[in-house]
């Protein structure tokens, strides 16, 4: 995994961070190569590693299907979490003193699973989703109970130019006494998407205030689209 964490650390990470407190997203362009995008589609249909299949329409999510990993996640995942967390700890931190929010965050993936732990948040979080012709996913926040970390990532896993079309990333922000502001990404295979869990601090007339921030995904024209979700903090179940 010595490629990825390399990969990892080559992000120019001041610059995200910018665009995180400006936007409440940052892209990262081919951040993983065709083959690993390919790996972890192959890995779908795998009979092991997974703790829990979600049938989106069955709980009326959208139309798709996703998997959550379980303990101990595939190297690449678990490489995934523990060197991109430590880079985003202090924009979460951040956020929170400028939101006047008594939370601060640690410095490692494992002192926020140690949180999580203390809350009986025991499940691991990390998933793939698959979309077929047809398929969407309503905009939604992934919280998964008391401890939460506001930021995490999604990897786009196949060619849009080839493998599918529609299916455009959605983010939409909550202005207050507002309309709510929507953002239409069309993310390459291999790029990352890091964006807000659940709200970002917004400068107004009078100081910040939080903005409500949810995502999804756009009904798919044709054919078959996957994408690896990151998340940081652990669930109730």
């Amino acid at each position: 995994m010595e490629d990825v964490i390399e990969k990892i650390r080559q992000i120019e990470w001041q610059k995200k961070t910018n665009e995180l407190h400006s936007k409440g997203y940052a892209a990262v362009s081919g951040f993983l190569a065709k083959p690993q995008c390919q790996q972890l589609i192959d890995s779908y249909n795998a009979p092991s590693g997974y703790r829990k299949t979600v049938v989106m329409e069955r709980y009326r999510f959208g139309l798709g299907e996703y998997k959550y990993f379980d303990y101990p996640l595939p190297s690449l995942i678990q490489t995934l979490r523990e060197h991109i967390y430590p880079y985003l700890a202090p924009v979460a931190n951040q956020w929170m003193n400028l939101l006047n929010i008594e939370k601060q965050f640690p410095s490692t993936l494992q002192a926020l699973q140690a949180e999580c732990h203390a809350n009986q948040q025991l499940k691991p979080t990390a998933l793939i989703l698959k979309y077929g012709q047809g398929g969407f996913n309503t905009l939604h926040q992934d919280l998964y109970g008391d401890v939460y970390f506001p930021l995490q990532a999604a990897i786009f896993l196949n060619d849009p130019e080839i493998d599918f079309s529609g299916g455009e990333f959605v983010l939409t922000q909550q202005i207050p006494r507002a309309q709510s502001k929507a953002m239409v990404l069309k993310p390459k295979q291999g790029d990352m998407v890091i964006f807000t869990t659940n709200f970002r601090p917004v400068r107004g007339a009078r100081g910040y205030y939080r903005a409500s921030m949810r995502h999804g995904v756009s009904e798919v024209s044709s054919g078959n689209r996957h994408t690896l979700g990151v998340i940081f903090h652990d669930a109730v179940s």
